[in-house]
């Protein structure tokens, strides 16, 4: 399967440490604006309701919320969701990713679409049952982060090809990931439907995620 991040549809971290090279999503680019213009122009492949998905993404999974609840890929509620891979204390893609998809759900929700956030944690040793739930209500009440076992993990990264490694130790704050910078947008059985890149509005993602409501 092809990794998500060699799609080049949106932008993930970029871990640039003085003059080096921005990278993301499998393309190295010379700065921010070289990186943002790329993922733009690229976002135009977004397939809408009528047209497929070239790639078979997402799957059957197991894994535990930030109450201690187990979860799957389906949502009790029947919402559609939005899905992002990263971690709650992540100071770069996560902090522009989280707040767009809590604009989605707020913007959806003034439609009469109940819309479910979700993420899951490509950092489970911070990312615990203890500490993501007061970093995620700070982008929204109704966010949910999905954490577990390395090993738990792993077979869920894998059906969505997302790819993790470790940049840089933060003497602050840690271990800095590398990782999937796109928000997938599930249906209410956890069927994928289609990627939104970070960097477009608010605006035109409602948009993207209404147009697939009303198609279901």
């Amino acid at each position: 399967m092809v990794p998500v991040r060699g799609l080049a549809l949106g932008l993930t971290l970029a871990a640039a440490l003085g003059g080096a090279a921005l990278a993301h999503d499998g393309r190295a680019h010379d700065s921010v604006a070289d990186a943002r213009q790329h993922s733009a122009a690229m976002s135009d492949t977004i397939s809408g309701p009528d047209t497929p998905f070239p790639l078979k993404l997402g799957g059957p999974f197991r894994l535990t919320d930030q109450a201690g609840h187990p979860r799957g890929a389906a949502d009790p509620e029947g919402r559609l969701q939005l899905v992002f891979f990263g971690y709650a204390n992540c100071q770069s893609i996560c902090s522009v990713a989280l707040p767009l998809m809590a604009e989605i759900t707020d913007r959806l929700a003034a439609e009469g679409v109940p819309l479910a956030p979700v993420m899951i944690t490509v950092d489970p040793a911070r990312d615990t049952v203890e500490t993501m739930a007061a970093l995620l209500t700070l982008d929204h009440p109704d966010f949910i982060g999905l954490t577990g076992t390395e090993a738990e993990l792993e077979p869920v990264y894998k059906l969505f090809s997302v790819e993790k490694s470790v940049v840089f130790d933060d003497p602050v704050h840690g271990p800095v990931y590398a990782h999937g910078s796109h928000i997938y947008l599930m249906d209410a059985e956890g069927g994928f439907l289609t990627l939104i890149p970070p960097i477009l509005s608010a605006e035109r993602a409602a948009e993207i995620v209404l147009s697939y409501a009303a198609a279901h």
